[in-house]
């Protein structure tokens, strides 16, 4: 199988310094649950902060992909459909058949997704069906010993784990479906979330396993302190200057990530449209979701 890795990085401004603020994305909010628990994740629904996790609506498939028409409308620049949230896109059937829809509708658009990577191998053959040519992994750690104070537990196939377990659970489940979306010719990017004392001093090993296993562009995601990990204070400019330093030596490292809503729409960092798109409230189905 083949991608244009080249034409992909010329179009997608989260792949590519270059263009980060020349084109433009659209997350599509519909993944409602979440198959692992992270000690930094706070999912919410409000209009108002700009990060991971948050949306102001969740959508059905067949609404969303009924908005990406007047998405273009509001910003023409946008090459990127992706879904990132609010829970992971492969704990539930719903992104799955939202890229269907989109592809089909829009094959000139990058589908792009974002996941935990535990159910990646199992659904990589149908996610390239799909249309998805873009893929990012959050590994925050390539060692069960400090995934372990990371990750607080894994829920797979009807199993819920903790601890070591889970971290080898989840580590080996990254691992073997990066390789094989990457075998497929998908361009796959790596987030990492850098936590003081927790894994800063980890980061160019995660970056050597990723390169190994096939990914091309590494992420470093500053801590936003909240939920159980509140009290820890996000890394300092040198310390993250350092880890993407450290990365680099293996890894290209992208530098004007804007922590994305699960909702965002428009160019990143430019001229964000997502309110305009979301205002119509018949696109709503409710404001849950499961944090298991």
């Amino acid at each position: 199988m083949y991608t244009d890795t080249l034409d992909i990085k010329n179009r997608h401004p989260c792949f590519n310094d270059d263009v980060s603020m020349k084109k433009g994305r659209l997350h599509l909010p519909v993944s409602p649950i979440c198959n692992i628990r992270c000690k930094f994740c706070k999912r919410s629904f409000n209009k108002t902060e700009q990060r991971p996790g948050v949306t102001s609506k969740l959508l059905e498939p067949q609404s969303a992909a009924n908005l990406v028409d007047k998405a273009l409308d509001l910003c023409p620049d946008i090459t990127v459909v992706g879904i990132a949230g609010p829970g992971d896109t492969l704990a539930s059937e719903h992104a799955l058949d939202t890229f269907r829809k989109v592809h089909e509708r829009y094959p000139q658009l990058i589908n792009c997704m974002s996941t935990n990577g535990l159910l990646l191998e199992r659904y990589a053959d149908d996610l390239w069906s799909a249309g998805v040519r873009t893929v990012t992994v959050t590994v925050n750690a390539v060692d069960p010993n400090i995934l372990k104070d990371i990750c607080s537990y894994v829920f797979l196939d009807g199993g819920v784990y903790e601890g070591i377990t889970a971290a080898e659970i989840l580590i080996n489940a990254q691992k073997r479906g990066i390789e094989k979306m990457s075998a497929l010719g998908a361009v796959v990017k790596i987030n990492t979330v850098l936590i003081p004392e927790i894994n800063d001093f980890h980061i160019e090993e995660i970056a050597y396993t990723v390169k190994s296993l096939g990914a091309s562009i590494l992420n470093i995601i500053p801590l936003i302190p909240q939920y159980e990990m509140s009290d820890i204070f996000p890394p300092s400019c040198a310390k993250l200057n350092s880890a993407r330093a450290s990365a680099e030596k293996h890894l290209p490292v992208f530098r004007h990530c804007q922590h994305c809503r699960a909702d965002a729409c428009g160019i990143p960092g430019m001229n964000d449209v997502s309110s305009l798109l979301y205002e119509d409230k018949s696109c709503e189905v409710a404001q849950t979701f499961s944090h298991g």
